[in-house]
């Protein structure tokens, strides 16, 4: 599990929980069903309205997503390719067949199986940039779940609060009723932006993140199949493959040489 996520969530929610119950005294004051109902319950359906049934299933997945780790550790990949580079070069590509049944990666092995076939350099770029761009729209297609969802939430909060402050407003010679609808009022407010500024948002933010992950990762992959189907040197596609990687994390790629 991803402790960034974990602690941000965990922390986050006890911070602001700890600061309303320091100011106050009694956290049962911020709980309210109706402003749960308006809130929560209106912009699900809301987001329920602007996408497709079928994408309200991805919803388990995506917050299993944003807490799953992830690592971004490209150096052994880039090992793999060298491995694969020096064997090209003292075999031949060919030589690589019996290897791409062994890949776990299938981008990877899809890649190297078009260079093993024969596939022109040019077709390959193609087709891999292609998956590549493909992958990158479903990525964008999962994460507007939550932006959309994180940008519903404070709208119907505004909601909530206007159906307060009218049912404050007609029944205003009723002072018993003035404080529950003016908690109504601004509740609905308070739970919109932590829904959305706590949670949705955020988690649309590491899946971002997760993405860009893949995109290098993949970027690599196939820098290092065009070198190895060019015949590059496989010192030279090291240096190259490297320059993909922050400085920080360089030298670990560097301690397979």
């Amino acid at each position: 599990m991803e402790r960034g996520t974990l602690i941000g969530v965990i922390g986050g929610t006890i911070l602001w929980l700890w600061g309303a119950w320091l100011n106050t005294g009694d956290l049962s004051i911020y709980f309210d069903l109706p402003s749960v109902l308006i809130t929560i319950g209106g912009s699900f359906a809301s987001l329920m309205i602007c996408i497709p049934f079928e994408r309200i299933k991805m919803l388990r997945t995506l917050f299993g997503l944003a807490f799953q780790n992830k690592a971004f550790d490209p150096s052994s990949t880039i090992e793999t390719l060298i491995t694969f580079a020096e064997k090209s070069r003292r075999e031949g590509v060919l030589a690589l067949e019996d290897d791409v049944a062994e890949v776990p990666d299938p981008f990877l092995k899809r890649a190297l199986q078009l260079v093993v076939d024969g596939t022109d350099p040019e077709v390959v770029k193609n087709i891999m940039y292609a998956e590549m761009d493909q992958m990158e729209t479903r990525h964008a297609q999962a994460r507007k779940i939550f932006d959309d969802w994180g940008y519903f939430a404070p709208s119907w909060g505004m909601i909530g609060t206007l159906i307060g402050l009218i049912a404050m407003l007609r029944s205003m010679q009723d002072v018993s009723s003035i404080g529950k609808n003016m908690a109504t009022a601004l509740i609905t407010t308070l739970y919109g932006a932590i829904l959305a500024n706590h949670f949705l948002l955020p988690m649309s933010a590491k899946l971002y993140l997760w993405n860009q992950y893949d995109v290098i990762m993949k970027e690599i992959v196939l820098e290092g199949v065009l070198s190895i189907q060019a015949g590059d040197n496989p010192t030279i596609l090291r240096e190259k493959l490297n320059s993909f990687l922050p400085p920080a994390q360089r030298p670990k790629s560097e301690e397979g040489k």
